[in-house]
């Protein structure tokens, strides 16, 4: 007796031979004779009593067909035959139309997906093709159907779908020290360690563009002034001997000098020794500068993944304070305010000073004044963003000042906001570790489902209950995802398990990975928690203290439920305020087509991001960073606070300044600054002015407007999906 029905997307259900006299029914309507309903009724009968427990759709329909060509209506097998076909075809006409889309070269949101890459080249083409037929195969045959009907009902998302099949990682903080010492095998090359700067700036670059092919989310360095500083020495004593040569004197006794730092200065009046160390110096602080320089182009034009999308690349510096390590800082700074090509702002990669008290931060830090260089580069070039090294949960009881790897217990960050930082199964630290897969909930649906019940208390508490299941499900999935990916073998990683990732040189080639991927974490996001409230109580955290309470209510006590999953699955289980870019209206649009048009909740394009103050609520930057800055906290697999200023920036870098005391002043641990910047792509002419569709100089109409899409820069708003534009088109300024 046929008991369940399994379903094509996975889920299983009760058998009712009702809908099979329906299909029967159905096919008898369109020929001559007409129903038979005690035929139909017969041959449902006969399947149901099958000695089968459960049968699929298309075993059903396959004897269906089998008994209607042995019954006397075998015209109607016929008809029921060609009725299936067009349901098949009518099933596959979605993926059809979505590829057509991108035959086409349409701007919608499956091709606007990721601002980041571009969809229009053959390469991207090929990526968005692979994207969308391979998401359908994770639904159909690698989720189990409790995880297939969460996604299909909207309440999760599981990102980067489209990779699952691959069982790749999502990111890492490269320990760029391995490679610039040891050299790396990418590919059918491998490369000697670097002795000199330019090298060690190329290894950068390769190492990140090499494992951007082998992951599917972002590269970082985590401590890139550390990390180059020895090569500025090598340079420098490089230069110290080509200064002797051109001289035929012998200077080595300069290349143990010690000195601040690196500062180029005439020559003129200077003699012998003294003469020599300051042109050593000055060739030094140009070779690095150039260096520097050639990361920077590199990284905006080294393309990976097919040819379609740079290096999603980061990194982070400022705590060095060194000669050497000041030497590299101040020459990225001094590159990046310069600009790329003629002169345009770099996109990639994301910059991120490191902020600490006594090193980086306060006046009288030994590196203080870059850091006021790293506030006006922000201002004209929108990075760097500025890491909280002083927020209490970035900071390491293992941190010492005199330590010269202090760098090892300073967290960084990555990309819009990824953190990893804590380890249950290892050291506590950034390097060599990252995400391995990211899940979120639409908070906002659960508030929306429970907005009925008219007694606050009972429809709070309805809310929490809705949660946890939402948690409880993510967590299974992310669980299940980790039991799949721990299947790779560390050769299908040949340079992110070469000793990059944290324990994997340890690995032979064919080891499956399972024996390190702890190391990384699992985390479940949200989006939304402004419309989660109003569905609530009627107000948004920014406008209610009230719904600020409730909102850190509801996120720490996520934030606790996901602690319990790391001792429940034994993973490092971590609570990410999601940077929704496509999500965020995709979740919208499903949720205004089910509720219907709700003030405040539906009625835009997008959700808000994570626990973000909605960008139309004007208020003062203080207190936006009131407000967001205690949910850090809980937010541990990483975050962002961000504040709009108008004018122009570039004369107002205490502006900056200002924005990183608040950082300070509430515990916040990441943030950055959002300001308004045009550029001609004709003369090279910038400003601040909003809608500039001329330029004032040279009257071009190629202007090229900069904007903050999540963390990153996108120089085109063309490439913005349209929940993203709409929440563009909202944004006000913080004053």
């Amino acid at each position: 007796m046929v008991k369940h029905v399994i379903k094509r997307d996975g889920r299983v259900v009760d058998f009712n031979n009702q809908k099979i006299v329906a299909a029967i029914l159905k096919a008898m309507n369109v020929t001559d004779s007409g129903e038979d309903i005690v035929l139909a009724a017969k041959i449902a009968d006969t399947i149901s009593k099958m000695d089968r427990d459960e049968m699929s759709v298309e075993d059903i329909q396959d004897c269906v067909e089998f008994e209607l060509m042995k019954s006397p209506r075998k015209e109607v097998a016929k008809k029921y035959i060609a009725y299936r076909n067009q349901r098949n075809l009518a099933r596959k006409a979605k993926t059809n139309e979505i590829f057509q889309t991108i035959i086409d070269a349409q701007a919608n949101d499956i091709t606007r997906e990721n601002a980041n890459m571009n969809a229009d080249t053959p390469a991207g083409m090929m990526m968005k093709f692979a994207s969308e037929a391979t998401k359908s195969y994770v639904d159909e045959c690698l989720l189990s159907s409790d995880v297939r009907e969460a996604v299909a009902g909207n309440y999760i998302h599981i990102h980067d779908k489209d990779y699952y099949p691959t069982k790749s990682l999502t990111c890492i903080q490269h320990p760029l020290d391995k490679i610039l010492e040891h050299g790396l095998k990418a590919g059918h090359g491998e490369s000697r360690p670097a002795k000199r700067i330019e090298t060690a700036s190329v290894l950068a670059c390769i190492s990140m563009e090499t494992v951007q092919n082998e992951m599917h989310g972002g590269q970082a360095i985590p401590a890139f002034d550390f990390y180059l500083a020895p090569f500025v020495r090598k340079t420098f004593e490089e230069e110290v001997d080509q200064v002797g040569a051109m001289c035929n004197a012998d200077y080595s006794e300069l290349k143990t000098r010690k000195f601040d730092d690196y500062l180029k200065h005439d020559l003129i009046g200077l003699q012998g020794p003294e003469r020599a160390l300051q042109h050593a110096i000055n060739q030094t602080v140009s070779r690095v500068h150039q260096a520097m320089e050639a990361f920077v182009h590199n990284m905006n034009t080294i393309h990976s993944r097919g040819g379609n999308q740079v290096v999603f690349s980061s990194i982070n510096y400022g705590t060095d304070t060194s000669a050497e390590g000041r030497c590299i800082i101040r020459e990225i700074l001094n590159t990046t305010y310069e600009g790329v090509g003629n002169g345009s702002t770099a996109i990639f990669p994301i910059q991120i000073w490191k902020k600490k008290r006594g090193v980086s931060y306060l006046p009288g830090d030994p590196n203080y004044d870059l850091y006021k260089f790293a506030c006006r580069v922000s201002a004209r070039r929108f990075f760097p963003n500025f890491l909280n090294l002083d927020a209490s949960f970035n900071q390491d009881d293992a941190w010492k000042a005199d330590d010269p790897k202090r760098y090892i217990h300073e967290v960084a960050t990555m990309g819009c906001r990824t953190r990893v930082y804590g380890n249950r199964f290892g050291p506590k630290t950034s390097i060599g570790r990252g995400n391995l897969s990211f899940t979120t909930i639409n908070i906002v649906k659960l508030a929306i489902e429970c907005m009925q019940i008219p007694e606050k208390d009972e429809r709070i508490a309805a809310f929490f209950k809705k949660l946890d299941w939402a948690l409880d499900i993510s967590a299974k999935q992310l669980n299940e995802r980790f039991d799949f990916q721990k299947t790779a073998l560390k050769k299908q990683f040949p340079l992110l398990m070469n000793g990059l990732w944290l324990g994997s040189d340890k690995l032979e080639d064919d080891d499956p990975i399972e024996s390190v991927m702890n190391q990384g974490t699992l985390s479940i996001g949200f989006i939304g928690l402004a419309e989660c409230l109003i569905a609530l109580i009627g107000k948004h955290h920014g406008e209610s203290e009230e719904a600020q309470q409730l909102g850190l209510r509801i996120i720490s006590h996520m934030y606790e439920k996901i602690n319990g999953f790391a001792e429940t699955f034994q993973h490092n289980f971590t609570f990410l305020a999601t940077p929704a870019e496509g999500l965020s209206g995709k979740f919208t649009k499903r949720d205004r087509k089910t509720f219907g048009v709700l003030p405040g909740i539906t009625d835009k394009d997008y959700y808000t991001n994570s626990s973000h103050v909605p960008v139309y609520f004007h208020c003062t930057p203080e207190h936006k960073a009131k407000i967001e800055g205690p949910y850090h906290k809980y937010e541990n697999a990483g975050h962002i606070f961000y504040v709009e200023i108008d004018g122009d920036a570039t004369h107002n870098p205490e502006a900056i300044m200002r924005i990183v005391d608040l950082m300070d002043k509430y515990d916040i641990g990441y943030g950055s600054v959002n300001h308004n910047r045009n550029r001609c792509l004709d003369c090279g002419f910038e400003n601040a002015e909003e809608d500039l569709t001329e330029c004032p100089h040279c009257h071009g109409k190629h202007i090229d407007t900069l904007q903050r899409i999540t963390g990153y820069l996108v120089g085109t708003t063309n490439r913005w999906n349209s929940g993203k534009l709409a929440e563009l088109k909202d944004r006000v300024v913080h004053k």
